[in-house]
């Protein structure tokens, strides 16, 4: 580890959250229906778009309307989207010929991206046509996390509403890509195509070496595709090799803009979330706790990657940085910091090959999957954090006597069983269908790494499933029938079951009155609470997962000390 490296990562963190705060605040107006910028602009193009899709955006919903939409929406979308990849072969815009997909890989593609998932069992410059990555790809990706944001704004209208509902679907789906995703995507997109990002049609070009050899070097929209990829927390790569490619990654400039993009609009929700309950506070309790959680996740595995490989170094005398699996263009920290944040914010987009970290460094990217709310994905994210803050409420509540009321809103049983159901459907998948996989010949066919590390690869790849993080441990051959349909299963229950049992809980709270605070309410934006939130969602992820990850990473680290002495 070096005082640069170091200096690096905090930075980045900083860069992040002085960002966010306008940002946050700017969604709050386009959420509460208060002007903005440009204003004459998104106005006439909404009003038409809202014609074109025969909708009243101005009707308001109750939970159950809400998440019918947001349910009806995604159905439509999924087929769609499959049907566009088991024809991709014989539609336009393929100047490469790429074949069509079989069923169980366009199952589990088109169920990854319309959930926002964006695990990827191909390799995108060898499977995707370029209408593909972009009638496809690109579109669900501005979709997809469009409709878990406005899942999460409904939920936080819950606490504020006197009417009972929660706003409109078709109004927020609309102005959070209209208004926030696309514009930030044309310029992000314009960056990364000032950085070196290709951006065009035409087919993969061939070259010839100094060698006198003729190489093929696959191109296309890629610019286009990485700003989106990023901002809207998809991560699903042109390039099988993601944003460790020279054309998704060109420097280490395009490296830190696409952290900033993953970034931004997660942390920018806790400041729309402070905004909407007009408590400031709240939002900087869980900014201070859930930054300071990813910042030292970096360091973990900076530490742990800078240490290098104890094996090599007994055996070989190789000693210094782990530098398998990374771009020398990034290095350790950067590298270090990436792998925190595209788990932390649920995002799957990779610089460095997760497989090849050392075990501990590898278990930071899996834990934040595995707790999935250190800040998360958009919508899902902060799903996830009001989720964990009602159990938190409650059982603080029974601790210290207090009256169970999370920001003016009693807390009962119907609301702590929902939540339970919310927080216990992930480690149950993960948990089963990794159980699953290696005790079945399927299964079994595609673990390539015996031993340790091969349980972790199957381990790692249904947490990035049920977490809708799509990021993948590399030595798991996941393109069969088996790891197509179990992980699409995994995925599909992962978003969908946490999603309606949170708006559940906010058509409850909605209908209650809200009752002021007294000397019995227990206070949520204190620092104190803070603290009891982190230990609730550690020792929930302990006691569910510890199991596993120590027969997984912990065990294999244990194991490469004892070898490299």
């Amino acid at each position: 580890m070096t005082f640069v490296g170091s200096l690096g990562i905090i930075l980045l963190a900083v860069i992040t959250v002085v960002l966010a705060i306008p940002l946050g605040t700017y969604m709050y107006k386009v959420f509460s229906g208060q002007r903005t910028i440009f204003e004459g602009i998104y106005n006439p193009v909404e009003r038409l778009l809202y014609k074109l899709m025969g909708v009243n955006a101005e009707t308001e919903m109750t939970w159950y309307i809400y998440t019918k939409k947001f349910l009806t929406l995604n159905l439509v979308m999924f087929f769609v989207g499959y049907l566009v990849l088991r024809l991709m072969g014989h539609l336009p815009l393929n100047p490469d010929h790429i074949p069509s997909m079989n069923w169980n890989l366009a199952f589990n593609t088109a169920m990854s991206f319309v959930t926002n998932t964006n695990w990827q069992s191909y390799m995108g410059e060898q499977a995707m046509s370029y209408l593909g990555q972009m009638v496809f790809v690109q579109f669900l990706q501005f979709t997809s996390i469009a409709t878990g944001v406005v899942m999460a704004i409904a939920f936080v209208r819950s606490f504020v509403t006197r009417t009972g509902t929660l706003g409109n679907f078709w109004f927020d789906f609309v102005r959070i890509i209209t208004r926030v995703y696309l514009p930030l995507s044309i310029l992000f997109g314009i960056l990364f195509l000032a950085l070196g990002s290709p951006q065009t049609l035409h087919g993969a070009a061939v070259v010839h070496t100094l060698q006198g050899a003729k190489q093929t070097i696959s191109r296309g929209p890629v610019a286009s595709l990485e700003a989106i990829k990023q901002l809207g927390n998809n991560g699903g790569g042109f390039f099988n090799a993601n944003s460790a490619h020279p054309f998704e990654g060109p420097n280490a400039f395009s490296d830190v803009l696409g952290i900033l993009g993953m970034s931004l609009i997660p942390t920018a929700l806790v400041v729309t979330f402070g905004q909407f309950i007009k408590n400031k506070k709240q939002a900087r309790v869980l900014y201070i706790f859930l930054m300071a959680t990813l910042v030292v996740g970096a360091f973990v595995v900076y530490a742990f990657e800078a240490a290098g490989n104890p094996v090599l170094a007994h055996v070989l005398g190789i000693h210094g940085p782990n530098w398998e699996g990374k771009e020398v263009r990034f290095g350790p920290a950067l590298s270090s910091y990436f792998v925190s944040a595209t788990t932390a914010y649920t995002t799957g987009a990779v610089n460095t090959m997760h497989d090849s970290l050392t075990p501990l460094a590898g278990l930071v990217p899996l834990g934040f999957m595995m707790l999935n709310m250190i800040f998360g994905s958009g919508g899902a994210g902060l799903l996830n954090i009001l989720m964990f803050m009602i159990i938190t409420v409650f059982l603080s509540g029974l601790m210290v006597g207090r009256t169970p009321e999370f920001l003016g809103k009693k807390i009962q049983a119907k609301e702590i069983k929902l939540a339970t159901v919310a927080m216990l459907v992930h480690p149950f998948l993960i948990l089963v269908f990794t159980a699953i996989a290696v005790v079945s010949k399927a299964g079994l066919a595609g673990i390539y790494n015996p031993g340790l590390h091969g349980f972790t690869e199957v381990l790692y790849a249904y947490t990035s499933g049920a977490a809708n993080n799509g990021s993948a441990f590399a030595g798991l051959g996941a393109n069969s029938p088996f790891y197509n349909v179990t992980i699409g299963i995994d995925i599909m229950i992962g978003r969908y079951v946490s999603i309606i049992a949170m708006m559940a809980i906010a058509g409850s709270l909605a209908t209650k009155k809200t009752v002021p605070a007294s000397v019995g309410t227990l206070a949520t934006d204190t620092y104190s609470f803070g603290f009891v939130f982190m230990a609730v969602v550690l020792i929930v992820g302990a006691l569910t997962f510890f199991p596993a990850v120590a027969i997984g990473p912990i065990a294999e680290q244990l194991k490469m000390w004892a070898t490299g002495r």
